[in-house]
């Protein structure tokens, strides 16, 4: 089973910055949408951002608009997750899919069977001074 991997998480003060990366081997992640999720304990799931094949167009989530981006590194097949201004509920462990077969994003709907919904581990993001 291909799997993304997520890196970057850890402690950052409120106002602060983190850079996420979304990589992977054995598929090209251009080719795909990519999404960012984050999670915490006893919530929902919460689509954060996603960037669409081949740069289409991205997706934000109201609660980052303005505060996070979505740039790619097509050239070390890595999507980020530029987080900046950090909040303390911002803290969550944070994830990307690839290729997601349900995805809710700002305006931007998709629910698909036929797709890879490839998840990586996650990685802790911790805002807190």
């Amino acid at each position: 089973q291909l799997q993304p991997v997520e890196s970057g998480g850890g402690l950052v003060q409120p106002g602060g910055s983190l850079r996420l990366s979304c990589s992977a081997s054995g598929f090209i992640l251009d080719d795909y949408l990519i999404g960012w999720f984050r999670q915490v304990p006893g919530k929902e799931r919460e689509g954060v951002s996603c960037i669409l094949a081949g740069d289409e167009g991205t997706h934000y989530a109201d609660s980052v608009k303005g505060r996070f981006t979505i740039p790619k590194d097509r050239t070390k097949n890595t999507v980020y997750l530029q987080m900046d201004s950090l909040q303390p509920d911002d803290t969550a462990v944070y994830s990307c899919v690839v290729d997601p077969k349900k995805l809710h994003i700002g305006n931007y709907y998709l629910a698909t069977s036929r797709a890879m919904d490839a998840w990586g581990r996650g990685t802790l993001v911790t805002v807190s001074s």
